[in-house]
């Protein structure tokens, strides 16, 4: 994921590399992350992507969703864009067929390079929660997207827990709040809508219950019971989340599909 650090009081969880070292093995078994994962590829699909499509994935963190994206597209050529040197390299081992790139699309005057104008197909899944300013990095990142590149963003909606708090989540997402940043990014909207009723709701309030508790219960070299039930619980969802109903007003994951429709003139 990409973040910026905010202008008042520091948030030393968007310190990413530590965030990487500290909850990599809880964001792999994390039920909601793979429910995430299934309907950006479902998405993609939908909207004419296929195996030698050029795909970005925009904040792409320790490179679960890129090693997704090459087992359900194996002949597609695969980028990704993260801030952290931790996030870059767990990812490289991940997906090695893969190029990783370790940029800060909030800094002004990026070099996108070989990857100008590049990506058919991109996706930003829970990143833009995390930043002061998502549509700077959103037109920062148009410089990566080729004329016409379909863009999936999947971001959190309904309240934020202690948790999300912790790692730096600034906003949660309506479908129309999402509309109305890609829109003043520059991206023309196709929908946009939430998911994850009933499942992904109740998950949801599990982890807004357990509070402040669920940062230690979640943390890599964590070996306690709580760890163990954090784990328990995850997995007991996993099965669940595959009958979530998509699309329903009620619930709390937000995603949008938009298209890059290239520079003005």
């Amino acid at each position: 994921m990409n973040s910026v650090l905010p202008t008042t009081v520091p948030i030393a969880q968007d310190d990413w590399d530590q965030h990487w070292r500290d909850f990599t093995d809880s964001a792999e078994q994390n039920p909601a992350q793979l429910h995430r994962q299934r309907i950006a590829c479902a998405l993609l699909k939908q909207y004419g992507c296929a195996d030698a499509a050029k795909i970005l994935d925009i904040g792409s963190g320790q490179g679960d969703f890129a090693r997704v994206l090459n087992g359900v597209f194996p002949n597609a050529q695969l980028a990704g864009l993260e801030l952290s040197a931790t996030g870059v390299q767990l990812a490289k081992h991940k997906v090695p067929s893969g190029l990783f790139l370790q940029r800060d699309l909030l800094a002004p005057n990026g070099n996108p390079g070989e990857l100008k104008h590049w990506a058919q197909f991109a996706t930003c899944c829970e990143v833009l929660e995390h930043l002061d300013d998502p549509i700077l990095l959103l037109k920062n990142t148009s410089a990566y997207l080729a004329p016409g590149c379909v863009l999936v963003v999947t971001v959190p909606g309904g309240p934020r827990s202690e948790f999300d708090r912790h790692i730096g989540h600034r906003e949660h997402f309506t479908p129309a709040k999402l509309r109305t940043v890609l829109e003043a990014s520059g991206f023309q909207v196709e929908q946009a809508t939430t998911a994850g009723f009933p499942f992904f709701n109740l998950y949801r309030m599990a982890v807004i219950l357990r509070g402040k508790r669920l940062v230690s219960d979640v943390q890599s070299d964590s070996k306690g019971p709580s760890s163990w039930l954090a784990r328990t619980v995850m997995a007991a969802f996993r099965p669940l989340f595959r009958l979530n109903i998509n699309r329903s007003p009620f619930g709390w994951q937000t995603v949008a599909v938009a298209r890059w429709p290239g520079p003005k003139a």
